[in-house]
């Protein structure tokens, strides 16, 4: 599958002219809630919707749980953060060279995952909103969970500690009036209808560009 969630917008756009496949944002949240580039603005959501060849069934936009991708108030505090954040960077590289070994990845990771959880996290209804937002924006049949609990250290909203607490997900849905139908494609049918389509692609294109084999008399 054709993965936009880290492109520039303008890769982003020249992606879906070329892919005849549908193609998916594995972990990006809707721009007109926060305001953060690796999000989808609603024209980038409807683009999505509509990827693919003329029979296209179209791709799927993933949300992501990482605070600073949801909220905007916790990305604002975030950004207001960075200096003095830098300066402890600094700081401890300094500290690190005057004692003669450098400075690891996991040290500098480390301090920015101390200041970001200084932070109050935003509420559990932000994440609800960016799958709301695009459901509307794109199609119920456009939106799915891409959760990043793998690389966003624990920046989550409240509520959402681990996979465990996605079933809280499927009931904020279902007040808000999402069928248990729209529930099923949310949680994962509509990355599996996806998946079907792109491997229908792969075995159009494979036969498209094997050899022909010429029998000579």
């Amino acid at each position: 599958m054709v993965d936009v969630s880290h492109v520039s917008d303008k890769t982003f756009f020249r992606t879906l002219i070329i892919s005849r496949a549908p193609v998916i944002a594995s972990h990006s949240s809707a721009r007109a809630l926060d305001d953060s580039p690796r999000n989808m603005t609603d024209d980038m959501l409807r683009a999505i919707a509509n990827s693919g060849g003329p029979d296209s069934k179209g791709g799927v936009v993933q949300v992501n749980f990482y605070s600073a991708f949801l909220s905007q108030d916790y990305r604002n505090a975030q950004k207001a953060m960075e200096p003095e954040v830098n300066k402890e960077i600094e700081a401890l590289k300094a500290k690190n060279k005057a004692e003669g070994r450098e400075t690891t990845q996991a040290e500098i990771d480390k301090l920015q995952r101390a200041a970001a959880d200084r932070i109050p996290r935003p509420p559990f209804s932000v994440l609800i909103d960016h799958i709301d937002h695009i459901a509307k924006v794109a199609g119920v049949d456009h939106v799915g969970l891409g959760s990043d609990f793998d690389g966003i250290n624990g920046q989550l909203p409240q509520g959402i500690d681990s996979p465990a607490d996605l079933p809280k997900i499927t009931a904020a849905l279902m007040a808000r009036g999402y069928s248990a139908e729209d529930c099923r494609k949310i949680l994962g049918g509509n990355l599996l209808r996806v998946f079907r389509e792109v491997e229908a692609v792969s075995k159009t294109l494979q036969a498209e560009e094997r050899p022909r084999i010429v029998e000579r008399q």
